[in-house]
């Protein structure tokens, strides 16, 4: 992995730099200064400034190369941001790995979910942060319980067993069960890339009040989605990039659907909101296409 930028004291992998700021506690969860990423002569992201308060759902919307991918991966510790800085609750901090950013409460449900299709629900929850007693026995009944607890904590209950193979449940129990995954470790903030795609009607659902919840409990949500549909069903800000550079960001409110492509297209609009966007309120709407 590379070197990156994000973090927090509560990983000692990851490391906080500078003093903390008198407003820390007024501070976004995260915040991106001028971050910027290049992989040889191709600049994915450029100068890019973006912020994600807590208890609220941030759509990440863009055009495919946009560099939605980049952005979120190197919050997520993959990349190595190349210049600029990250805050997170105020601090600036440095990710270097995947594992500083869970150590932070950072956590991310790709859209193949990275899920064991051989594996029951519990299993998977657990994959690779096994609860052990002596240092090698399972502890299976705590696993359990807390698998169970986190699915109901989350309104999750059309699953028939947490002890049932993931390969038999719908996409959108799937998506379920990535989500429980990543809220179950103190998680502060939840980055869900395409989490509607290839959904039915009642699973795009299903999945939409889900992300609704996370929110509602206080944490913190990038949802990335080219359905415009979706994303002013549930965002409360969005944020358009555009050739690796962050054309706009704001409330919902400042947004239509016509009004976002816009942006992704040409990164500039003549437009206003033709009705005010609210989180739970789905607004008619073109689709943009993602990546």
């Amino acid at each position: 992995m590379d070197d990156g930028t994000a973090g927090t004291v509560p990983h000692d992998d990851a490391t906080t730099t500078g003093a903390p700021p008198a407003s820390e506690t007024d501070a976004p969860l995260l915040q991106l200064r001028n971050v910027s990423k290049h992989f040889g002569a191709v600049r994915a992201l450029v100068n890019v400034d973006f912020t994600v308060p807590s208890g609220q759902v941030t759509a990440l919307a863009g055009d495919n190369g946009a560099g939605k991918s980049v952005l979120i991966k190197t919050v997520s510790g993959i990349h190595g941001a190349d210049g600029g800085q990250i805050l997170w609750e105020g601090r600036p901090v440095n990710i270097r790995t995947p594992k500083d950013a869970a150590g932070l409460g950072i956590e991310t449900v790709y859209q193949d979910l990275a899920l064991c299709d051989n594996l029951d629900i519990v299993q998977n929850m657990f994959l690779g942060r096994e609860n052990r007693r002596f240092g090698f026995l399972l502890n299976e009944e705590e696993m359990e319980t807390a698998a169970r607890e986190t699915l109901t904590s989350l309104s999750v209950t059309t699953v028939r067993s947490i002890r049932q193979p993931v390969l038999s449940l719908s996409g959108g129990q799937r998506q379920a069960v990535a989500v429980a995954r990543a809220v179950m470790w103190n998680s502060k903030l939840v980055i869900m890339d395409e989490p509607t795609a290839a959904l039915g009607v009642a699973q795009t659902r299903m999945v939409l009040d889900l992300v609704r919840r996370l929110a509602d409990r206080g944490l913190a949500v990038i949802i990335i989605s080219h359905n415009m549909n979706d994303v002013f069903e549930v965002a409360d800000r969005i944020a358009v990039l555009r050739l690796g550079r962050m054309v706009t960001e704001g409330p919902a409110t400042d947004y239509d659907p016509a009004i976002v492509v816009d942006y992704m297209t040409t990164g500039r609009t003549d437009r206003t909101p033709q009705a005010a966007s609210a989180p739970g309120g789905a607004t008619a709407g073109a689709d943009g296409r993602g990546g």
